[in-house]
C-alpha cells in the first residue's frame, strides 16, 4: 500500500467533488491534510466554511489528521501558511480549485475571462509559489496541476477556461524542469468526473460511471515518493487512464527560397505525419532539429 505517513498535503477546492475525494484518500493513507475551500458557488460567488469543515470532520472521524483553510487560492501564501503553522512542512500540493464562467467568445465579458484566470491559473501559481521554497529546501515535493481536455483540445464556449487549463500544463512542464534536481515532481491531469462542474454536461447514467474514485488513484500514485514521473499530462475518466504527448510531423526544410507560394505548393508535406514524425519534449529538441537540418544542407567543401 502506498502510504503517506509524515507527509503534509494541501488540496485546493477540497470541499466537494474531486478535491474531497483526494482529501479523504490521503487521510486514509496517513497524510496530514489541509482541506482548502472558499465555499463559493460553481461560478465563484459567495463564501462559506461549511464545505471544508465537513471534509475535515469526516477525515478526523476516520482516524486521520486534517485542518481546514478557507482562503481563496489567489492568496496562496495563506493556504500554505496553514500547513506550516499546523504541521511544520508541505510535501504535496494538488491544485484542484476551479470555477466556470462559460460563454461564447462573442458574448464573453472581460470580467469572466479575468476571474477564470485568477482562480485557475493565478491561483495555482500563487499556491505553488508559496510551497516551492519549502520543497526546494527539503529536497522533496510533488505537485499536481489540474488541466482539462478543454485546454488540450479546445471546447466551444470555454475560451477562458481552456486558455487557463492549457496554461496550467505549460507551467507544469517548466516547473518539472526547474524542480527536477531538487526532487520536485510536477505533473498535469485532465480528468472527467461527476461533480458540480460537470453535472450539466452529461446524462445521469453517464455521470454514474464517471465517479471521482476513478480519478483518485492516479493522483495518489503521482504524488508518492516512489514515483518519479515528471512533466507529463494524463487524461482519465471512468477508469480509463492514458498519457498524452506532442507529436511533430517531419516537416519540410527550405534552405534557400521560402515564400508563401512555396509553402502553398508543399503544404501537404508540411502537415504529413506519415514518415519521420517525432515526439518533442522541449524547446531544445526543436532548436537541435533546426541546427541539424542547416548543417546537413551546408555545401560540402
Amino acid at each position: 500500500m502506498l502510504r503517506f505517513d509524515g507527509r503534509v498535503v494541501v488540496i485546493t477546492g477540497a470541499g466537494s467533488g474531486l478535491g474531497k475525494a483526494y482529501a479523504l484518500e490521503f487521510g486514509k493513507r496517513g497524510a496530514k491534510v489541509v482541506v482548502n475551500d472558499l465555499g463559493g458557488s460553481r461560478s465563484g460567488e459567495g463564501q462559506s466554511s461549511k464545505a471544508a469543515d465537513l471534509v475535515v470532520e469526516e477525515i478526523t472521524k476516520a482516524g486521520g489528521i486534517a485542518v481546514a483553510n478557507y482562503d481563496s487560492v489567489e492568496f496562496g501564501d495563506k493556504v500554505i501558511e496553514t500547513a506550516i503553522t499546523n504541521f511544520g512542512r508541505i510535501d504535496i500540493v494538488v491544485n484542484n480549485a476551479g470555477i466556470l464562467r462559460d460563454s461564447s467568445f462573442l458574448k464573453m465579458k472581460e470580467a469572466d475571462w479575468d476571474l477564470i484566470m485568477k482562480i485557475h491559473l493565478k491561483g495555482a501559481f500563487s499556491v505553488t509559489k508559496a510551497a516551492w521554497p519549502y520543497m526546494k529546501k527539503q529536497k522533496f515535493g510533488r505537485i499536481i496541476n489540474t488541466s482539462s481536455g478543454s485546454g488540450l483540445y479546445g471546447n466551444f464556449g470555454q475560451a477562458n477556461y481552456s486558455s487557463a487549463k492549457l496554461g496550467l500544463h505549460g507551467m507544469s512542464q517548466t516547473l518539472a524542469k526547474e524542480g527536477h534536481k531538487y526532487n520536485i515532481r510536477v505533473n498535469s491531469i485532465a480528468p472527467v468526473a461527476a461533480s458540480r462542474m460537470t453535472q450539466d454536461m452529461f446524462a445521469p447514467e453517464i455521470l454514474e460511471t464517471l465517479t471521482p474514485d476513478k480519478i483518485v488513484p492516479l493522483v495518489v500514485y503521482l504524488t508518492h515518493e516512489s514515483c518519479n514521473e515528471n512533466g507529463a499530462v494524463f487524461e482519465l475518466a471512468g477508469g480509463w487512464v492514458t498519457r498524452v504527448r506532442w507529436q511533430r510531423a517531419r516537416g519540410v526544410f527550405f534552405p534557400e527560397t521560402l515564400t508563401a507560394e512555396v509553402l502553398r505548393d508543399n503544404w501537404n508535406q508540411v502537415n504529413s505525419f506519415e514518415e519521420g514524425a517525432d515526439y518533442p519534449t522541449s524547446l531544445t529538441d526543436s532548436l537541435q532539429k533546426v541546427m541539424k537540418l542547416i548543417e546537413e544542407k551546408k555545401p560540402k567543401l
